[in-house]
């Protein structure tokens, strides 16, 4: 069997090569596995793309993949899935946090009969905010997308070839990879294994970024965000209305109460701000069909390095 291993590359140019080292020191011991590796440099400002091609130059089962501009881890995955050719995908970070000199643990669930397996840290190096964003992000991909609570996703994962397939059919320009897997089985374990300190560098995601994968998740493979809004409209319709009639009735037992100014602004306000909510929610998927039917890519490709179209093995 061969294994692929995929890695989204971004201000990496000091730590790739010992991701890569210890990839194939680790391979060496698993010598029934043939294997090789996917770089994809999502336009990185430093010198990361000339690593890769030093790369490439040096190990021919290297594939350099680089991008004419920054689109985004996932869309950087997916683009190494076109390129990538092996019975079983692992994609992993390049900064040295996911060990992939524990890759063994992950292809031993996979050989078990599992078609997809997610590492799990017993203790996360990430900072307080990435801790943060990923409680969020695990509490919406079980609200929005349906994951077992159990369930703990990471971007340490590996996953069969009929998955990858199922994947690359998703042509949309906004790819969310955990909720292709999500929609793809439900024959996903997980299995621990260390998690490091970064070697360089701090994490690439900021509140904007992660505010953008959010939405990209739950917009992208959910309709609930719609529901809620509708439900919302309809409950507070209802409160309005249940309000409407206990006015009336106060204003006949007490025909000289004045009725209050604040109430009813706050009544306008509280609708408008509903209003512009709900509106802003069905403009952010008609904006994305929008963008989806322009045929919006998910990724452009500057050049290849290390890849023969020719081989039907890596179509």
């Amino acid at each position: 069997m061969k294994i692929s291993f995929v890695i989204p590359c971004y201000r990496s140019e000091k730590t790739l090569p010992v991701v890569v080292g210890e990839i194939k020191e680790k391979m060496q011991s698993m010598s029934n596995y043939d294997y090789e590796i996917v770089l994809v440099n999502d336009c990185s400002p430093d010198n990361t793309f000339g690593v890769i091609r030093q790369l490439c130059a040096d190990n021919k089962n290297i594939i350099g993949i680089n991008h004419a501009k920054n689109f985004g881890q996932h869309a950087a995955l997916m683009a190494g899935f076109h390129f990538a050719s092996g019975d079983i995908v692992v994609c992993l970070d390049d900064d040295g946090q996911t060990p992939a000199n524990e890759v063994d643990k992950l292809i031993e669930k996979i050989e078990e009969g599992y078609d997809a397996v997610y590492a799990e840290y017993e203790h996360k190096q990430h900072s307080g905010f990435r801790n943060w964003g990923s409680h969020l992000n695990k509490k919406m991909t079980e609200v929005m997308l349906g994951k077992p609570k159990e369930l703990y996703v990471s971007s340490y994962f590996a996953v069969r070839r009929f998955i990858v397939e199922e994947m690359l059919n998703y042509t949309g320009a906004y790819p969310y990879v955990i909720g292709l897997v999500l929609r793809s089985t439900k024959n996903i374990c997980n299995v621990t294994v260390n998690h490091r300190e970064r070697m360089e560098g701090t994490s690439g995601y900021n509140l904007k970024k992660l505010l953008a994968l959010w939405m990209n998740g739950f917009t992208s493979f959910s309709i609930l965000p719609l529901r809620i809004a509708s439900y919302s409209g309809s409950i507070i319709a209802f409160i309005g209305f249940i309000y409407a009639i206990y006015v009336i009735i106060r204003k006949i037992v007490d025909p000289t109460r004045m009725l209050g100014w604040s109430s009813t602004i706050s009544v306008i306000l509280i609708l408008g701000g509903l209003i512009l909510l709900v509106l802003g929610l069905i403009g952010e998927y008609v904006g994305r069909i929008f963008i989806s039917i322009n045929n919006s890519p998910q990724y452009v490709i500057r050049n290849v390095i290390n890849y023969d179209a020719g081989d039907d093995s890596k179509n």
